[in-house]
C-alpha cells in the first residue's frame, strides 16, 4: 500500500516573521484553511494519509482530522522537514511506498497525487510531476527508499536523496504542482 504523507510541521516564517499568523491556518475563499485543502486533496487520492505536525498545534490537528488525515505529533518535527519526514516514514514502515506532499500547496489536484502514487510501480521508483519544465510536488518514493527516508534529519528534507535518484517525471498541465503559499500575497483561490 502506498501511504500519503503530508508535511504540516513548518513554521512559515516567510509568511509572517513574527510567528503570529500561521500560514497553514490562513483561510482560502471558502473559509477553510490552506492546510485543510492540502490534506483533503491528499486524502481524496490516498485515504488515511498521515500528516506530521509539531506538538501543541491543536487547531492544525483539528483541520487535518476533518480533512481525513491520521495525525502524527512529533517533537522531532521541530528540527525540520527532514526530521518530520523521517518520523512519518518510520510510523508507516509497512507501506510499499510513500507520496510526500506539502501542507502549503492547497491547489494540488487529487488526480495528480493519484497519478504519482500509481506510477510507483517498482520498489526503487521515484516519481514527480512536471509542469512547464519544472519538477513539482508531490514526490513519490518506492519502498526501497524507506530506510534512507527514515534516516533523514534536520531541514534538508528529501532534497539530498532526490539528487541521487533517477526521477520519473509525469507531464501535467496543472500549475498547482508548483504553487505554494509563502506570503500573504500567495493566498488566492
Amino acid at each position: 500500500m502506498i501511504r500519503g504523507i503530508l508535511l504540516a510541521a513548518g513554521y512559515g516564517r516567510r509568511f509572517d516573521a513574527s510567528g503570529r499568523q500561521d500560514k497553514l491556518l490562513a483561510p482560502l475563499a471558502d473559509g477553510r484553511p490552506v492546510l485543510w485543502h492540502s490534506a483533503r486533496a491528499l486524502c481524496a487520492a490516498l485515504p488515511g494519509s498521515l500528516a506530521v505536525v509539531r506538538p501543541g498545534h491543536a487547531e492544525r490537528v483539528r483541520w487535518l482530522i476533518e480533512a481525513g488525515c491520521a495525525v502524527l505529533e512529533c517533537r522531532e518535527a521541530e528540527l525540520g522537514m527532514g526530521s518530520a519526514l523521517a518520523q512519518a516514514v518510520q510510523a508507516s514502515a509497512g507501506a510499499s511506498g510513500w507520496v510526500v506532499a506539502l501542507a502549503d500547496m492547497p491547489w494540488l489536484p487529487p488526480a495528480v497525487i493519484r497519478a504519482v502514487a500509481d506510477a510507483i510501480d517498482a520498489p526503487a521508483r521515484v516519481v514527480a510531476p512536471l509542469h512547464s519544465g519544472q519538477r513539482g510536488h508531490p514526490v513519490g518514493f518506492g519502498g526501497d527508499w524507506g530506510n534512507r527516508l527514515a534516516a533523514l534529519s534536520g531541514d534538508e528534507g528529501a532534497r539530498t536523496l532526490l539528487r541521487e535518484a533517477t526521477i520519473q517525471l509525469l507531464e501535467t498541465d496543472e500549475p498547482g504542482v508548483l504553487t505554494d503559499v509563502d506570503t500573504p500575497a500567495d493566498l488566492r483561490d
